[in-house]
């Protein structure tokens, strides 16, 4: 018998071709592996559209259900993982509407009301290294060092969890969940020139927290 996690019931480097026809065949340890991977982010799109976490978990599961019973008539129009996350989105709508906690677009330009790191210190949104540093903090951690620290982790957390719903939803699904950013313009039903910029706006307020967090004398002067 094979075990979960053995390289055939792997999901990354297979082709949609070959995990929608294990789907199609009842192959459930493939499926357990695409809800290990794929629930957290489908947990974030719920919750920007219903009220509570326990809604939002009711919804990916209603979602998973609804995945399994549809495979065999997806098209392939999409990648499995946008249509999977489309179904989310769907029900999640659906249900916030029920919850009357649908939240409105326009959300999605307002400003937190806090401190911003000054934009000069980045390139804009639509240069070529877009979100990238022109100033760089001067404590700036290693990745290897602080980012895999506990410490470092919850100021990501806490940072993502302050920002608006759509940056959060944004930055959550490109930098988090690692998907590609024509996934998140269909998902959210953005633009690309709006992706870049809420994405750009929630690095932005990442990267300040953390600079406050680790005592960058430049951003204690812009929040002070």
């Amino acid at each position: 018998m094979r075990k979960i996690g053995t390289k055939r019931d792997d999901v990354k480097g297979r082709s949609d071709a070959d995990i929608i026809a294990a789907l199609r065949s009842g192959n459930e340890r493939l499926f357990a592996r695409l809800v290990d991977e794929w629930s957290p982010a489908m947990l974030r799109l719920a919750r920007m559209h219903v009220a509570t976490r326990e809604s939002a978990e009711d919804v990916v599961q209603e979602s998973w259900i609804a995945a399994l019973r549809g495979i065999d008539g997806f098209e392939g129009r999409s990648s499995l993982r946008t249509w999977v996350f489309q179904i989310v989105l769907n029900m999640a709508k659906t249900r916030g509407v029920k919850d009357q906690r649908v939240v409105p677009f326009s959300s999605a330009f307002r400003d937190d009301g806090g401190p911003t790191v000054d934009p000069e210190r980045f390139h804009g949104p639509n240069e070529p290294n877009a979100s990238g540093w022109r100033q760089p903090p001067t404590p700036w951690p290693t990745p290897e060092a602080e980012l895999l620290a506990n410490e470092t982790r919850a100021v990501i957390d806490s940072s993502l969890e302050n920002l608006p719903e759509r940056q959060r939803a944004v930055i959550a699904l490109r930098d988090v969940d690692g998907l590609e950013p024509a996934e998140v313009c269909t998902l959210l039903d953005l633009s690309p020139g709006n992706q870049r910029i809420l994405l750009h706006r929630a690095r932005s307020a990442v990267r300040r927290d953390l600079e406050v967090y680790f005592g960058d004398p430049a951003q204690n002067e812009v929040t002070q």
